[in-house]
């Protein structure tokens, strides 16, 4: 009996090392279960490394951990490590609690898993507390451990901590070094960074990667970055990356290209930060032809390509193209919280409110960004009263609100015509303890105008903090609703206002230029005209530009002319049928 339960053993074992898909695992986990041997500390830690690598699996984790008797150090820092990788610190540092008060033996891993968790949250009162027991425990000496307690403090932004820990440590290594210049550069401190960078006894690909990043990235000072990249004994792909990622991050579209090109091997991170910085920088289109050329190398996209090509689906109002990518996420298990999140940002800004509402309520978990995005959309898309019923919802659940959420908020009354309830939204900014910025002020004077109430609005200006302005935007919405409204005498003052800020464009002198003509007063009107006929010169107005989606294929129009496209044809003969259609027609069409 005994020799059979010994080689039952060895066989399950040799299955978990082996074990690649979630089938294989839950076969597994069942044959321990029949067996009884899910008890069993060493194969059950076994299943637990596997089933705690994977967000979709960690719910499994933990029921596979309840059922392990007297669960090891190992099994332990496997559940806390499984809650890091799947982004919940919290929940690490909740059994990290609970491994202390059962009296667990901790090892110089589990303190660096801890530390990480502190320094996830930005817990510096957790991690301090940690040190103590660390220093207690004479863990302090490790170098795995020493290294975790310098990156909890940089990510705490507890510099001199970090620095007397480096200073004060005879044993470091390469990453102890680089953690030191990640954090300069992650504080933007370049020249401690160079400093730094110039002491090391030994640079390896990683130390030239942030030092690319800081300039680069951080600071824009692409020149210098790839100054540091031609000068590296060799590249790899971090370092091609990171150059890559500095040339999009100040929009130079191109020489990221070129660097991309001339990589030999790219891995999923390279291909991510070329197609989201095409999304980033008006280039959609690319973006998309890129996403299948990745998918046609055999690449698997991750969440940062994802939201890539779906944000760039939206800004094309491709439809057709971000439903196709929602099911290829869906068959690849891609989708996570952000992801869902830029699905349901796709969905509205392609007017699909009911597949956003699907993804919305299909969500396990929300953030304060996915509320947002919801919020936005939902205003954006005409719903102002379901913007005001999520509000609340997040009220009654409790639900942490930041800023955006109330800007978001504010801008759906605005549109919607909702002047008390956007009032009362801007009372409970205070009430939750949200300063109100600009933009907040912008969008309730906005709502004031929009309604006609002017001298509200005018108000509300006189109301606002002193070392805060009205911007060309507010006076812009002013100068609007003073034609609305036929109010000549407010509008003076506010070109007045934008002439003094000099923001005084050729549309605001149209626009009071329009505004006279409807009172009756040629002369000034025609006065307007010349004024901007004087500023804008030869100045040609910048051509305009749109898109339209058949059958997955996009089409782009340029003043008038299609470019981009093989359906122009088809295209055309849409289009005459469409005109040929009747009124009422077209009101039908419009409102399905």
């Amino acid at each position: 009996m005994a020799s059979s339960v010994y080689s039952m053993k060895n066989q399950l074992t040799i299955l978990l090392k082996t074990a690649k898909t979630r089938s294989q695992i839950r076969k597994i986990h069942a044959q321990l279960i029949t067996t009884n041997l899910i008890g069993d500390p060493f194969i059950a830690g076994r299943l637990l490394f596997l089933l705690a690598s994977n967000i979709t699996t960690m719910t499994c984790a933990e029921l596979v951990f309840s059922q392990i008797h007297e669960p090891n150090t190992f099994s332990w820092n496997t559940i806390m490590n499984g809650h890091i990788s799947t982004s919940n610190p919290r929940k690490a540092l909740d059994f990290f609690t609970q491994m202390r008060n059962n009296g667990i033996t901790t090892d110089a891993y589990t303190y660096s898993f801890v530390l990480k968790a502190c320094g996830i949250i930005g817990g510096l009162l957790e991690g301090m507390v940690i040190h103590g027991e660390v220093a207690k425990t004479g863990f302090c000496s490790n170098v795995f451990v020493r290294n975790g307690l310098i990156g909890m403090y940089w990510k705490c932004k507890e510099k001199g901590s970090a620095e007397l820990l480096f200073g004060g440590f005879l044993g470091r290594d390469s990453a102890s070094w680089n953690l030191m210049l990640n954090g300069y550069v992650g504080c933007g401190d370049m020249n401690d960074a160079q400093k730094l960078f110039d002491e090391m006894p030994k640079r390896d690909v990683f130390s030239w990667s942030i030092m690319i990043d800081g300039y680069g990235k951080k600071l824009g000072d692409v020149a210098r970055a790839r100054l540091l990249f031609d000068c590296m004994p060799e590249r790899d792909q971090v370092a091609w990356n990171s150059m890559i990622a500095s040339y999009s991050k100040i929009g130079d579209i191109s020489s990221a290209r070129q660097s991309f090109d001339k990589m030999e091997e790219k891995n999923v991170i390279s291909w991510s930060i070329m197609i989201d910085g095409y999304a980033q920088h008006g280039c959609p289109k690319e973006s998309l032809v890129l996403f299948r050329d990745m998918l046609r190398q055999g690449i698997k996209p991750d969440s940062m390509s994802v939201m890539g090509v779906l944000s760039s689906s939206a800004q094309l109002g491709a439809l057709d193209n971000g439903r196709w990518i929602h099911k290829y996420i869906d068959s690849k298990s891609i989708s996570d919280m952000v992801v869902q999140t830029a699905l349901i940002d796709m969905y509205m800004k392609c007017g699909s409110i009911y597949e956003a509402c699907l993804v919305f309520k299909a969500m396990s978990r929300r953030s304060v960004l996915t509320w947002n995005v919801m919020i936005t959309g939902l205003g954006m898309n005409g719903f102002g009263k379901s913007t005001l019923e999520c509000l609340a919802r997040i009220l009654r659940e409790g639900t942490s609100m930041d800023d955006l959420i109330f800007l978001s908020i504010l801008n759906a009354c605005g549109l919607a015509g909702f002047v008390k309830e956007g009032l009362a939204v801007f009372d409970l900014m205070r009430i939750q303890k949200v300063e109100p910025k600009l933009e907040h002020y912008g969008c309730l004077i906005d709502l004031l105008v929009r309604a006609g109430q002017l001298s509200e609005a005018e108000a509300v200006i006189e109301s606002m903090p002193k070392n805060m302005k009205p911007n060309a935007a507010i006076w812009g919405s002013f100068l609007l609703a003073c034609r609305v409204h036929k109010n000549v005498a407010m509008a003076e003052r506010v070109i007045k206002m934008l002439v003094e800020m000099g923001a005084d464009d050729c549309g605001a002198y149209i626009l009071m230029s329009n505004i006279y003509a409807e009172a009756g007063n040629w002369e000034c009107g025609m006065k307007m005209r010349r004024i901007m006929g004087e500023r804008n010169g030869n100045k040609k107005k910048e051509a305009g530009r749109s898109v339209i989606e058949i059958d997955g294929d996009v089409a782009e129009f340029v003043s008038g002319k299609m470019v981009g496209t093989r359906n122009h044809q088809r295209l055309e003969e849409m289009l005459v049928s469409f005109s040929s259609l009747p009124i009422d027609e077209h009101v039908q069409l419009m409102n399905v």
